[in-house]
Order: C-alpha cells, then structure tokens, then sequence
C-alpha cells in the first residue's frame, strides 16, 4: 500500500510541472535554510577536531567573585596556582590538562610582521585534546621542566613563516616577540571558534609570558577535565565543589570584598552557553530558538498547506471515487499525508545537496577561520527529522479537509 502511495504522488507531482517547482523550492529553501544552521550550531558545540573527546569531558572557564548580596562581581579566567590545588589534585578525573586563552604576539620575517595567536599550555594538554600531528611530536615535562624554549606550531603557521612549505619544520627556529623558539611539532589547525584548542603556536606554560605565578584565583588559565565515563561526571562535579568549598572566604581582592565563589565544572554546550547569557537568561534564548524555528518552518508550511489544498481538490473526482468504493476516511488521509511526507524528502534531498555545496563555499571562504562545517550523522539525522516534521506540519490539515468531504460535494466539485 505504503509503494502505492508513493506512486500515486509521483505522477501527481508529474501531472503539474509549475506547482512541482513551486512547492519544490518552497521545501527545499526552508529545508537548505536550516540545515546549515543544524550544520553551524554542530561545529560550535560538537565533538570535532581537536576536541573529540568533548562528550566526556567537563570545562574550566571562569571563576566569579561575588559579595553576599550578588550586587559587584569579578570574573574571569582561573590563575595556575588555583589549577595546581583543585584541578590537578582531583582523584576522579582520567587527566586534567590547561592552557591560557588565546593571547596575541607579533613574529618578524624578513622586515615583515606576522601577527599569531599563542597559547600556554602543559603537557596534559596534548593528551586531552587529540591533535592531528603533522610532524615532529608535542613537548613532555621534562621539556617543561628544563625550562627549554621549545614551540609546537600550526601547519597554517608553518606555511606563513617558513618559506620552503614541503621541507620539515622540526628543529627550526622561530622568532615570537623577539624571542626564539625550536619548533618540535606541527599540527593541523583548529578552527578559530574552538576557543580552548585553537592557537598558531603553543608554549609550555611556565615560560615567563603566561603570567603563571599568579598567585591569586584569577588568572588566564581554562582547564579540561577529561572523565573515565560520562557517568562520572557528577562525582567529578561534586569532589571539585568541595575543594573549591575549602577556600578561605572572605576574599580581598583591589580593596573589595567577596563572600562567594562561582565556579562550575560544566559540559561544552553549559560553557558556551554560559558563556553568550547572563545568570538566568537561558529560558529566553530557547524560546527565541524556538520562535525562530517556528518561523521558519511555520510560515513556509502555511503556504504549502495553501498549495497542498489546490493540489488536492484537484483530485476531488478521485476522493468522491474512492469513497463511494468504501475508501475509509481515515485512509485516504494517511494517503495524503504519505504523498506530502514523499515530496518533502525530496525536496529534503535537493536540500542537503545545496547545503553541502553551501558549507562547503563557507569553509573555503575564510570568513571563520580554518572552519570545518560539516553533514554529519547527526547534522543529517536532524535534517531527515526535520523533513519529516515539515511533511506532517505541511500536509496535515489538507489531509483532514480532504478526508472530511462528503461523497457527492467530492464529485460535485469534480
């Protein structure tokens, strides 16, 4: 019954070429317009290079000093000392690895400036993050240890700096803010909007620069706490809140006062989140996710209900038929609703194949830097998802109408 179906709608769509296209494009632009934002939200809070092992891991950020009556508040990233006495002390955590943010230096080449991003960062760091190395290998402890003046760079670094591409960079020197450094590993580059793992060069973390001395809470360190399990993640929570409960409190900090520390050990999506809102205010961006997605698949699904209705009542001749036959309401209805839900997968199919060449022009373009968007199994999931919500949304109500007909209004209007 089901090829049947699919059958009938096929010559349908065959029988009018003018509404084909029209509800056609209709689909397939809303369907290519949320697709790619499926595509864009997927390389933000995904598990993609270098960070693939996000969906066990847990994210250090920020640190907020607050007073007891929430009124003043100091934030910002943690200091190295706060990592060596409640992150790496942690017993529950497979590794704990840290890195500063993203900083910015000048390189000089032949009287011409190259402006990097750097980061500090320890060992731990290279075994947290899975880095594509492209030569050479990451530094150890004890290269931190020895102090040595050692640098792990990009391949997009690489490119720009050392004339001669195809020749191994490894041993190399390479001058940072008038210092130089032996280059002992190159890896493939991370995209700009992976603010944890994304950086031209990587230093080791005690090297003077990273301000790492700080003996304060606040610094300009993130942390990564990598899980066992996924499962782990509440014990980890729960033994870092007690070591973070341990802290003195009150706390002077430039003359003020702080009675509360606020810091969590939270997943990727509850970082970035956090990260875009202030306290409290998540309740409105999913409902402005919402709004926006009813949007765009509502009022293209009210057009096509439209188109839907005329394709329908042209076959008012077939429905009177049918009925008159003992066709069941309820049938004709799922017949309607299958033929809606077939031409919207292929307009679903037109979709992905714009979307592809879409993203694909977006991370050739430069306009996100090193951007790697993708269609993958769960970009596509959700995108066969959707397709099959725009389908009920769009041919429901015209089944319904159309199944309601009486016989001799069905054939009267014929």
């Amino acid at each position: 019954m089901l090829f049947n179906y699919i059958k009938i709608a096929w010559k349908v769509l065959l029988r009018h070429p003018f509404y084909t296209f029209i509800t056609l494009f209709g689909i397939t632009l809303t369907l290519t317009v949320l697709m790619v934002i499926t595509s864009f939200i997927d390389h933000l809070v995904g598990s993609h290079y270098p960070e693939y092992k996000r969906d066990r891991s847990l994210y250090i950020m920020n640190i907020a000093l607050r007073d007891s009556a929430r009124t003043s508040m100091n934030g910002g990233p943690v200091s190295y000392n706060f990592i060596k006495e409640h992150l790496k002390t942690l017993k529950t955590p497979e590794k704990v690895g840290f890195s500063t943010m993203i900083n910015s230096a000048n390189s000089y080449l032949n009287g011409r400036r190259i402006k990097v991003s750097t980061k500090y960062c320890d060992a731990t760091f290279w075994e947290v993050a899975d880095y594509e190395f492209l030569e050479g290998k990451p530094f150890n402890e004890q290269n931190i240890a020895n102090g040595e003046h050692v640098v792990v760079i990009t391949d997009a670094m690489k490119k720009q700096y050392f004339e001669d591409e195809t020749a191994s960079a490894i041993g190399k020197s390479i001058e940072v803010d008038n210092e130089k450094f032996k280059v002992i590993g190159v890896v493939k580059s991370a995209p700009v909007t992976r603010i944890m793992t994304f950086s031209d060069v990587f230093f080791p973390y005690n090297l003077p620069k990273s301000n790492y001395q700080s003996k304060g809470l606040q610094g300009n360190f993130t942390a990564i706490i990598l899980a066992k399990n996924k499962s782990d993640f509440k014990a980890i929570q729960d033994e870092f809140d007690a070591s973070v409960g341990r802290i003195p409190l009150p706390i002077m900090n430039w003359g003020n006062r702080y009675d509360i520390i606020d810091i969590k050990a939270q997943t990727y999506t509850d970082t970035f989140l956090n990260g875009l809102l202030r306290e409290g205010q998540e309740i409105f961006l999913y409902v402005g996710i919402f709004f926006i997605l009813m949007m765009l698949m509502g009022l293209p699904a009210i057009n096509l209900v439209n188109l839907n209705v005329s394709r329908i009542m042209e076959r008012a001749s077939e429905i009177g038929i049918r009925k008159a036959f003992g066709a069941p309401s309820s049938s004709l209805a799922w017949q309607f609703i299958i033929e809606n839900i077939f031409i919207t997968m292929i307009g679903g199919s037109f979709a992905l194949i714009l979307t592809f060449i879409i993203i694909s022009i977006f991370n050739d373009s430069g306009l996100i830097l090193h951007a790697d968007l993708s269609i993958n199994f769960s970009v596509f999931g959700v995108s066969l998802l959707v397709c099959l919500i725009f389908g009920l949304l769009s041919g429901v109500v015209p089944a319904l109408r159309m199944s309601k007909m009486k016989v001799i209004d069905a054939l009267k209007s014929s």
